[in-house]
Parts: structure tokens; sequence; C-alpha cells
């Protein structure tokens, strides 16, 4: 819906910003590295998160975390969802 932006920091921290203030709304924590990639899914209403730490989380906009994909024996440096 454009109201929103998620970016992703060394801090191990993704944070939800409001577009058009650009007010902190939600803090996501849980990642211990740095958090690499950040995407809205299509419908708005899951973020989905990549990090050194090797995984990819996905959460919901106040910082819930939903699923926890483990896998990887590297760096996560990109994340998406299906359109």
């Amino acid at each position: 819906d454009g109201q929103r932006i998620v970016s992703g920091s060394s801090d191990k921290k993704a944070l939800v910003w409001s577009a058009n203030t650009g007010e902190q709304l939600h803090e996501i924590l849980g990642h211990t590295d740095v958090v690499s990639s950040v995407a809205f899914s299509p419908d708005d209403q899951r973020i989905v998160t990549g990090s050194w730490d090797k995984t990819v989380r996905v959460w919901s906009l106040e910082g819930e975390q939903l699923h926890e994909i483990r896998g990887h024996t590297s760096w996560v440096n990109s994340v998406a969802f299906s359109p």
C-alpha cells in the first residue's frame, strides 16, 4: 500500500517506518548478525528478512516471528516473496 518502509542493518535489526512521516513504527529483533535483505509480502501483511546469521525469517508487520528458515551454509544476501 506504499504506507510503510522496511530497512535492515548491521545492528542486527529490521525497522518498519511510516513512509509518510518517517516515524519508526516497529522494531524487528531476532537475528544474531547483519540483516542484509528485507522485503514485504505481496499482500503487505508480512516481512521477510535475510541475515548473515544464515537464516531467513518471516515476521508479522508488528515484529512477531512467524517462521525461521535454516539451510544456508553462508550469509543470506537476498530475499523475496513470489508475486
